[in-house]
């Protein structure tokens, strides 16, 4: 009969040893006190979906946002260049107004005289150089310079004794405005006698 009770106490233990194997696979106790860690949930496909969709949301509501700003700093600017190039002139045009100014009183002037008119344009063209160095308009008036294509414009030449392409009168004078020109002054050029 022992022999009988042996397998029978035999199949016990392995019977329990099978079953903690199967029991130990991945819900194994944890470090941390011998607890089996809770089995992670995860989230349905509902669920998921939702999540991505507020965030395409927030994405898209972000990206619109930019745009608006975006045009309007562009609307901005602009407005700004429109105006700039509109009102350019307007600090110039404020230094022109005493000339036209002086101008029309010399002309409404019942009583003028040589000497009254004479005096008049003085007034008004220095009102005119002082409008013109505020605005940095430069006058080119190149008497006895070397010719020079970029800032003259050379109408005739003459026989003259001064040095070959140098400018021996000045019919109309030029300007700059920072450097750049505006109009080419017309000048004579000398050439040598000889040709």
């Amino acid at each position: 009969m022992q022999e009988q009770d042996r397998p029978a106490n035999a199949s016990e233990p392995e019977k329990q040893i099978e079953a903690d194997t199967r029991d130990s696979g991945n819900d194994g106790p944890d470090r941390a006190g011998g607890r089996k860690a809770p089995p992670e949930v995860m989230p349905s496909a509902d669920e998921l979906l939702k999540q991505a969709e507020l965030a395409a949301q927030e994405h898209h509501d972000a990206w619109l946002r930019a745009k608006a700003e975006t045009e309007n700093v562009r609307k901005r600017a602009q407005i700004d260049v429109a105006n700039a190039h509109k009102y350019a002139l307007e600090n110039f045009a404020l230094q022109l107004l005493p000339a036209r100014d002086s101008l029309e009183a010399a002309l409404a002037s019942p009583d003028v005289t040589l000497e009254s008119l004479a005096s008049g344009v003085e007034i008004t063209l220095k009102q005119l150089v002082s409008a013109f160095e505020k605005a940095n308009i430069k006058e080119i008036n190149p008497l006895g310079e070397v010719l020079d294509p970029h800032k003259h414009e050379a109408m005739t030449t003459v026989e003259s004794d001064a040095a070959p392409n140098s400018i021996v009168s000045v019919f109309q004078k030029g300007y700059e405005l920072n450097d750049r020109l505006v109009r080419p002054a017309l000048v004579s050029v000398a050439r040598s006698k000889d040709s």
